[in-house]
């Protein structure tokens, strides 16, 4: 497969503008630079990044990211300590607001906050799009903020807040080991304009059912809730 660069030498991270030969690397550091020259592919990561690394979002990275409806999100607490969540809504639900900036809601979930609880000690975010499809992924790399539901129009229904990434890095990935899935049906527990969302079953198991937040739709006693899970 031939890649059409999108910069010139001297537009391209890695690459010094007088002489053309590589420089510093804005993707790699020295741990990730030992495991690529024990397995010789320097080469071909610095090709990568300048190639296809940019520290910005396209057109066609918006296109891809309004499209998703799910991805993950990876964080660290100040010491280091890290996590994944999985976020899913409906396609559209991450929005890109600018080149550098994206956005997307809190839903309602267990109440832990691990992920986003992290971005206010270390706001430094990775996020993976994935499309099972099609095989195809995304990384977007950048700095978290919380900000209030009402900051963004129009607003994410049923939001607790949303949060704002400012994009430093995205790229994409070899799709080679995406497994084809096919997609069955969306959550219905996803919140929807003129919807009622469904309260999921453990929220009324004795577990949990006393400790819930005030003003949780579990606590209202409703016969004609549709079950969840």
């Amino acid at each position: 497969m031939s890649v059409k660069p999108s910069q010139t030498n001297a537009e391209r991270p890695g690459f010094d503008s007088g002489s053309g030969e590589a420089t510093a690397s804005k993707l790699f550091h020295e741990s990730h630079r030992r495991l690529q020259q024990q397995f010789d592919t320097q080469r071909l990561a610095d090709r990568i990044e300048q190639c296809l690394f940019r520290d910005h979002i396209t057109p066609d990275d918006r296109a891809f990211i309004e499209r998703m409806d799910m991805f993950f999100i990876a964080t660290a607490d100040a010491a280091g300590q890290p996590n994944c969540s999985y976020k899913g809504g409906d396609p559209g639900f991450v929005r890109v607001l600018d080149e550098s900036t994206l956005v997307f809601p809190n839903y309602d979930g267990n109440g832990m906050y691990l992920s986003l609880g992290n971005t206010l000690e270390n706001p430094r975010v990775g996020l993976l799009f994935i499309d099972f499809e099609n095989q195809k992924r995304l990384r977007v790399n950048g700095t978290a903020r919380i900000s209030a539901a009402s900051s963004v129009a129009p607003a994410f229904p049923e939001a607790q807040f949303v949060v704002k990434v400012t994009v430093h890095q995205v790229f994409p990935n070899c799709p080679r080991y995406i497994h084809k899935m096919k997609k069955i049906e969306s959550s219905r527990f996803v919140p929807r304009s003129a919807v009622r969302t469904p309260v999921p079953a453990w929220k009324r198991m004795d577990w949990a059912c006393d400790v819930l937040p005030a003003g949780d739709p579990a606590l209202a006693p409703d016969e004609d809730a549709p079950p969840g899970r």
